[in-house]
C-alpha cells in the first residue's frame, strides 16, 4: 500500500471546500475539505475505484482519471507530476553518483560577481563559486554537512541567517517531498528526512502538509554576520543531461545596498571556489 499516495490526497481534498467546487457546504463535517464520495462524483469515478486508488490499490490508473482527480482537487502542474510519481513509481533502482561535470565547474569559476551554487538530489551541496563559499561557508563545513536541509533545520544559527526563516523550511520540505517523489527508494533520502523529523518539531510538522514545491526563482532576506542585511533575488535552471542538478544563482538589483554589500563580502573573504568531492552524494547514490 502506497501510504505516501493516500496521505497526498487527503492533504489536497481538505485544502478544498465544497463551494469550491460547486457543491452545497451546509452539515457538519468531520474533517475539512472534500469527502471521497464527492471528490468521485466530480471526478467522474466510482466510490470504490476512487477509494482504492486513495489506498494505493490501483495497478493502473489512465491519464484520464488522474488528470480529472488533479482538476477537481485544483492541483498546479508540480502537484501533478507529483502525483504521477507517487501512482506510477519509477522502478526501484540504485540511484547513480552525481557529479559536477568540468564545463559546468568551469561556468561556475566565471560567474565572480553573484553567488552560484550546484545543487543535487536531497539538497547536497556539490559545487560553488568564491562568493557562494564565502556568503553561506561551504569550505568550512565537514562534507557531509553540506546539505541545504541540514543548514536550514540543523544549524542554529540558520534561523537568524535567513530573516524569513520559516518560508525558507517550508519550501525546502516541500522540495524534499518533490524528490522523495521521484526517488521513493532512495534510502540517503529516506535517512535524511528520518534524521530531520527526530531532531527537529517544524520539519516534522511540515513533512505531514505534503506540499510540493520546484525551486525556481523567488528572493533570500539573509542576514551575514559580516556584511549585514542581503535582499537576493535567485534564479534556478537545470543543467541540460542531468534534470536531478540544480544551479541556482543569487543576483542583487543594480545600484542597491545588497550589491555594495556583495562586493564588500567578495573583498573580506578569499575562499576558494570548491567542489564537494568528499560528499555522500558523489562517493554513492
Amino acid at each position: 500500500m502506497n501510504h505516501d499516495l493516500g496521505e497526498f490526497l487527503r492533504s489536497r481534498r481538505a485544502r478544498v471546500r465544497p463551494d469550491d467546487v460547486g457543491l452545497p457546504g451546509g452539515g457538519r463535517r468531520r474533517v475539512p475539505g472534500l469527502r471521497r464520495e464527492e471528490l468521485a462524483l466530480l471526478a467522474g469515478v466510482s466510490v470504490d475505484y476512487y477509494m482504492r486508488l486513495e489506498q494505493g490499490r490501483t495497478p493502473a490508473v489512465s491519464d484520464s482519471v488522474l488528470d480529472a482527480v488533479a482538476r477537481v482537487l485544483r492541483l498546479d502542474e508540480t502537484e501533478r507530476t507529483h502525483l504521477r510519481n507517487l501512482v506510477r513509481p519509477a522502478p526501484s533502482k540504485r540511484p547513480a553518483p552525481q557529479r559536477v561535470r568540468p564545463g559546468l565547474r568551469r561556468l561556475l569559476d566565471m560567474v565572480d560577481d553573484v553567488p552560484a551554487f550546484v545543487m543535487g538530489r536531497r539538497s547536497d551541496i556539490l559545487a560553488w563559486n568564491p562568493l557562494a563559499g564565502a556568503l553561506y561557508g561551504f569550505a568550512d563545513l565537514p562534507p557531509e554537512d553540506r546539505n541545504s536541509a541540514r543548514h536550514t533545520f540543523l544549524r542554529p544559527e540558520s534561523r537568524a541567517f535567513y530573516r524569513d526563516w520559516s518560508t525558507v523550511a517550508a519550501d525546502m520540505v516541500a522540495f524534499l517531498r518533490l524528490d522523495a517523489g521521484r526517488y521513493p527508494d532512495d534510502a540517503r533520502l529516506a535517512a535524511l528526512v528520518g534524521e530531520l523529523s527526530v531532531k527537529d518539531e517544524t520539519f516534522r510538522k511540515l513533512w505531514a502538509q505534503h506540499k510540493v514545491l520546484e525551486k525556481t526563482h523567488g528572493t533570500k532576506l539573509i542576514t551575514h554576520p559580516v556584511v549585514g542585511d542581503l535582499d537576493l533575488d535567485y534564479e534556478t535552471l537545470h543543467p541540460t543531461g542531468d534534470p536531478d542538478l540544480v544551479l541556482a544563482v543569487y543576483t542583487a538589483r543594480a545600484g542597491s545596498p545588497t550589491e555594495e554589500r556583495l562586493k564588500l563580502l567578495a573583498s573580506w573573504s578569499a575562499v576558494p571556489s570548491g567542489t564537494s568531492s568528499g560528499t555522500p552524494s558523489e562517493q554513492q547514490a
